[in-house]
């Protein structure tokens, strides 16, 4: 019986860190969701219609250059608030989830809507300006703190308050907040909520 755990949380709270994590330790599958809508946006910078893009996506679209650049997570934020493009994304999405023994996704919508069913729900959350200090850091291309920062409410803005699957915590998520952990032992806390939830069967 397949195995899906559905992680989510806004920008840079450390959800890609811990579900690559998890996946490794555990043997499953990973998909981080949002290459999908940095894909489309980034075939939208090269000026093709968002909902074409992201019909027409197909996996090896999210081995290209330059998806984590901060132009295109702007694109990606943008076509994710467009619902015909969010459609076209999610059967993809839940084939990947019932692959192999088990998976794990990432995202902003997996636990609400993708996998509403799934095993194990997180919402990996952190302060805003922590948040903006991990992307700063990982940008490392002259974009100032503050323009990293004021970057993150936008996005926690429009992600928050998109009418179609707006970002939240499913009612059944365990919520881990980052903003004072450590990497290891924010998976940590990821793999003992895993570990629980397989011992029950």
């Amino acid at each position: 019986m397949p195995f899906t755990v559905a992680i989510d949380g806004p920008a840079a709270a450390g959800k890609g860190t811990i579900s690559r994590a998890l996946a490794q330790r555990f043997g499953f599958s990973y998909l981080d969701t949002g290459l999908l809508y940095r894909a489309t946006g980034r075939k939208m910078l090269d000026g093709a219609q968002p909902v074409e893009a992201a019909r027409a996506l197909v996996p090896e679209d999210l081995d290209a250059p330059g998806l984590r650049s901060a132009e295109v997570a702007e694109a990606a934020s943008q076509v994710a608030a467009i619902a015909e493009v969010r459609d076209a994304l999610v059967a993809f999405q839940r084939r990947f989830a019932r692959l192999g023994e088990g998976a794990v996704l990432d995202g902003r919508d997996i636990g609400t809507v993708i996998c509403p069913e799934a095993e194990v729900k997180l919402f990996v959350t952190a302060a805003p300006e922590t948040r903006a200090r991990r992307r700063h850091a990982e940008l490392q291309d002259g974009t100032s703190f503050e323009d990293v920062l004021a970057d993150v409410h936008r996005r926690d803005a429009r992600d928050m308050g998109r009418s179609d699957a707006p970002l939240r915590p499913a009612d059944d998520a365990v919520q881990i907040d980052t903003t004072d952990l450590d990497i290891d032992a924010a998976v940590a806390r990821a793999a003992e909520i895993l570990n629980d939830a397989l011992a029950r069967g």
